[in-house]
């Protein structure tokens, strides 16, 4: 096991805790950003480059037939094939907690499209569920099993906010344990079917999940209420003939009490756990390995990487798996750092290098590697996974994907969606309304340079002003790439002030001249 620390170039701000992993075809994604997407990248999913020992974020982008996928922090995930042997894969999104703190139900299902130098997209589905639909949690785990030419999801754990006839005002935000209970969801037919079982006593949450064929091993994990990280280790069997499903649970020997560990697959059969806390205020330094063959699990430890001082004698840590026996782990900077919320982060190889070009990993493994909320839990326990969101302008000019037209065959080469100018940034993918008067398509005005086009007014970096004038005064637009050419028509002529001459008054008042005492002597005797 090697230990490896990355630097964050010119975003460590942006790393906060909260996100969670993907891995498709060796590359790795991350989504669950602790705030609501920017308009630089709004799907919110972003690719994860760590060439160079560096970190940088590079956006991706959704299909058209793409439903809206919410910023989920916490959630339960999984990778979804048609069958144990496949290698076409999707992934399973479950629950969560949004930005505003609300618990999600939905269930989603996350595919890759198509995949070049400068754009991947992704389609996000949003799966319909009758029958008894898992209420609202986080911190819970999901699994797909195969049984009998059949595949079907098992969902287990986590937390959910206090019914609201139970709440308070000093309480009106705590969690409680969800029910030990364990959903089985069937995508082809979308029905869900809740199962109890005797062995099940004690909610858990932030647990380990990992599956092999029909069976769940399921181990560590945290219960509220009773503040304990019991060391049982379950195994739950799926049976999937042609009627109703069968459910059974095992309580085996052997297991380890952790909570907001990460789990991450070497091989067919082994995997690797690291991180997590064995009690309230002390983190597991210990590594262990898990074999899964046939029905039997072995946990033993092993040997573990040399820990830096900084990682020993930090009070809280979190990370992913990014696959492919690799973690992602962070830490928190310290507080005389620059940017307070910044963070130190470390790549854990548990391969060598001859085994990481090992072919694609087939069992399938579900992890919580998020941690306790801090809300819920105490001040160490908080170990959310750490997410990235995108602010403007924050991304490297050589980084930042720009659309290309040529990179999909499908779009249309005319309307709103073309490529005005050599400098236009609207995509259908990631648009979203700029002008007021806009809704859902983007504001266009005619350039009249030759026989005229249209192009983008955003584009144009036109402001709202100025575009309601030109769309109600009659008069010719250029754009930027044709102003130059007809400066004459878009440069208004200076106009000659006329001098505008007094108007003379219609009767000119003169000043009375006084008579003098001599004058009026004379006059007196005249008359007389």
């Amino acid at each position: 096991m090697s230990l490896q620390v990355v630097s964050a170039v010119s975003n460590s701000s942006l790393l906060q805790p909260g996100f969670s992993l993907l891995n498709f075809d060796g590359h790795v994604f991350f989504f669950g950003q602790k705030g609501w997407p920017k308009r630089s990248c709004p799907t919110g999913v972003f690719l994860l480059d760590t060439k160079q020992n560096e970190l940088k974020m590079k956006p991706a982008f959704f299909s058209k037939d793409s439903c809206y996928l919410p910023p989920l922090r916490y959630p339960a995930l999984s990778m979804l094939r048609g069958n144990a042997e496949s290698d076409e894969y999707q992934y399973i999104i479950h629950g969560g907690k949004t930005p505003n703190n609300d618990l999600s139900d939905k269930i989603y299902i996350m595919s890759l499209v198509s995949k070049n130098s400068k754009k991947i997209t992704f389609q996000c589905v949003e799966k319909d569920l009758a029958g008894d639909v898992p209420e609202a949690r986080y911190g819970h785990t999901i699994n797909v099993v195969h049984s009998r030419g059949k595949s079907m999801s098992v969902i287990f754990g986590g937390r959910a906010y206090t019914p609201l006839a139970q709440r308070t005002t000093e309480k009106w935000n705590s969690v409680v344990d969800c029910l030990p209970s364990v959903f089985l969801v069937d995508f082809e037919f979308g029905c869900c079917t809740s199962y109890i079982l005797p062995e099940l006593q004690d909610g858990l949450s932030f647990h380990v999940s990992v599956a092999r064929n029909d069976t769940i091993y399921i181990l560590g994990g945290h219960s509220l209420q009773n503040n304990t990280r019991s060391p049982t280790l379950y195994r739950l069997k799926v049976d999937l003939p042609l009627g109703s499903p069968a459910v059974t649970c095992t309580i085996l020997p052997g297991g380890i009490s952790v909570s907001s560990a990460i789990v991450t697959q070497t091989s067919d059969t082994e995997f690797v756990l690291v991180g997590g806390y064995q009690s309230d205020n002390q983190k597991r330094l210990v590594c262990n390995t898990i074999v899964l063959e046939d029905n039997k699990i072995e946990i033993v430890e092993r040997a573990s990487p040399d820990w830096t001082p900084d990682i020993k004698h930090c009070r809280m840590w979190f990370g992913s798996d990014m696959g492919k026996g690799s973690v992602l782990l962070g830490i928190p900077g310290a507080n005389k750092q620059l940017i307070s919320d910044a963070n130190y982060f470390y790549i854990l190889r548990c391969k060598g290098a001859e085994e990481d070009k090992e072919e694609e990993l087939t069992a399938q493994t579900c992890s919580q590697t998020s941690s306790e909320d801090p809300g819920d839990s105490t001040p160490f326990e908080d170990s959310e996974e750490f997410c990235f969101s995108a602010e403007a302008n924050s991304f490297d000019v050589d980084d930042t994907d720009t659309y290309n037209e040529d990179d999909e065959e499908d779009e249309s080469e005319t309307g709103y969606w073309i490529t005005c100018s050599a400098s236009c940034n609207i995509d259908i993918n990631t648009w979203v309304p700029f002008y007021s008067t806009e809704l859902n398509k983007p504001a266009m005005i005619l350039c009249s340079s030759g026989a005229g086009h249209w192009v983008h007014a955003q584009c144009m970096d036109l402001s709202e002003s100025m575009l309601l004038h030109l769309s109600e005064a009659n008069v010719k637009y250029f754009c930027n790439e044709h102003v130059d050419l007809n400066k004459g028509l878009q440069t208004p002529k200076k106009v000659v002030h006329l001098k505008k001459q007094p108007m003379k008054p219609l009767r000119k008042k003169t000043t009375m001249k006084l008579t003098t005492p001599a004058k009026k002597s004379f006059l007196r005797r005249l008359f007389e």
